[in-house]
């Protein structure tokens, strides 16, 4: 399952930075190209995996940058909003900000566009550290919001199990490890 997703995974460049060995994907940086049939693999593959389309969900939740076409394909495909958590404040009333911190960067986040009682699905390019996942999840709590689901498309590293440990339903639809001979997958949803 997934095809285009692990081919495009097996096949990334990788850039070694000290001991870390950062692979180069469409999903997660936009390079080489992001192509409709990938993003198209994906969203019909969360759609599957979450019931989304629905009437469970009032809003997809994403995260700029890369999020951003992961949830503008789920958004057009079930008809659901699309809310994105940006890095700039915008000083909207009832504007929510939260801390981030991640194994490469720290800063804020701020929420707008969500109201009390809105059921969302929280969509997300890569869980590594697992930082910026749970400052979105602190941020929809302080609004009030349902979390009905937590998707990101690739898991690398400890966040993902470290979130479930605390008692985050994560789901994932690809889990790898990377090193100085590429992307290796360890599991597929």
């Amino acid at each position: 399952m997934l095809p285009i997703l692990t081919q495009t995974l097996l096949d990334a460049p990788i850039i070694p930075r000290g001991d870390y060995y950062y692979f180069i994907h469409p999903i997660t940086d936009g390079v080489p190209e992001l192509v409709p049939a990938l993003l198209t693999e994906i969203a019909d593959h969360i759609i599957e995996l979450t019931g989304a389309g629905t009437d469970k969900i009032d809003k997809i939740v994403t995260i700029e940058a890369m999020g951003i076409p992961i949830g503008t394909a789920l958004s057009i495909t079930t008809g659901i909003p699309l809310v994105i958590i940006r890095k700039r404040k915008y000083e909207l009333p009832g504007e929510i900000a939260v801390h981030q911190v991640t194994g490469y960067s720290k800063g804020e986040l701020y929420l707008n566009g969500i109201q009390k009682g809105d059921r969302v699905m929280v969509v997300d390019d890569v869980i590594s550290t697992g930082g910026t996942m749970k400052a979105v999840i602190q941020a929809l709590k302080l609004a009030c919001a349902e979390i009905c689901d937590v998707v990101a498309i690739i898991e690398r590293g400890e966040g993902a199990p470290e979130l479930r440990a605390a008692g985050v339903a994560i789901k994932t639809l690809v889990s790898v490890d990377v090193g100085a001979s590429g992307v290796v997958i360890k599991s597929v949803t």
